[in-house]
């Protein structure tokens, strides 16, 4: 039983992560413009005419800079919270517009999303479980502490999107001032390669078969230094970086036994991989 996922776009300039089934799917955030978001999808065989909803995690603009004409263009309802919609000062469809509840999860079709709290400087910040197929994908970025709620939720995971923002070296002597490199460090900001590993290495359950590192600085990171220190303690678990260039390839995971990784590359490129049809 399996569950298809994609990075359409991840970092600074633009978060949005695909998570469906045979019939149906779902985007976390859309962070792109809608005209990028179709075309990546389309270079993977995606097809926006399954995306049956978006579910905003904040109101950052790298989260939700194409979500109004996404959703008025495609006629998707908007799953987001009355704080983070106030805050985002977006001028959505009220026809189209949901609200979710932290730990109440919301189905669509055979989907159940689960919503919950974490630490992030935003209104009402929440990361997100999508569930189908007896499988569990989780969506960790921005996160600046990795609190019980994230502890708990991603030691449930068969794959997961986690934050490895930046190193902290690099962060230390680059050309970021004082104040902000404080906020991206200060536990309402964005958790580092070693906080991510800490976490990964601390509480990944025996299941996980992807981790997709994801919100990598473009400044203060680097995805073949992230790739490496993963791939030093993955074992059974594949390792991929989420670009903030392109989108990755359809992954298969499978709550029963984990599907071939369709590349083996550290940025896995949708041109050299072998990609899965979900028309």
């Amino acid at each position: 039983m399996s569950l298809f996922v994609c990075s359409i776009n991840s970092g600074s300039n633009g978060n949005c992560y695909y998570i469906g089934n045979d019939t149906e799917a779902v985007l976390i955030d859309a962070g792109i413009t809608c005209r990028e978001t179709v075309k990546r999808m389309r270079k993977v065989n995606l097809s926006m005419d399954k995306v049956k909803a978006i579910f905003i995690s904040h109101e950052h603009g790298d989260h939700i800079r194409g979500l109004e004409v996404i959703s008025n263009t495609f006629n998707i309802p908007v799953y987001i919270t009355a704080r983070t919609l106030q805050h985002s000062r977006l001028q959505l469809n009220k026809e189209l517009t949901r609200s979710f509840t932290a730990y109440q999860p919301v189905h669509i079709g055979a989907l159940a999303v689960h919503a919950f709290p974490k630490l992030h400087d935003a209104a009402d910040p929440h990361s997100f479980i999508i569930e189908g197929n007896e499988t569990r994908i989780g969506v960790f970025t921005d996160i600046g502490t990795p609190c019980t709620n994230v502890i708990d939720h991603f030691s449930q995971c068969h794959a997961a999107f986690l934050e490895a923002n930046y190193d902290d070296d690099m962060l230390d002597k680059g050309r970021y001032p004082y104040h902000l490199k404080r906020r991206i460090r200060g536990d309402e900001g964005h958790l580092s390669n070693k906080q991510a590993l800490d976490l990964f290495t601390a509480y990944r359950p025996a299941h996980m078969s992807h981790v997709f590192l994801s919100h990598l600085s473009k400044d203060n990171n680097c995805p073949k230094l992230a790739h490496e220190l993963f791939v030093e303690h993955a074992g059974n678990t594949h390792i991929v970086v989420a670009s903030r260039f392109q989108e990755t390839p359809v992954y298969e995971i499978s709550s029963r036994k984990a599907a071939p990784a369709k590349s083996l590359s550290i940025y896995a490129p949708a041109a050299t991989s072998r990609q899965i049809s979900l028309f």
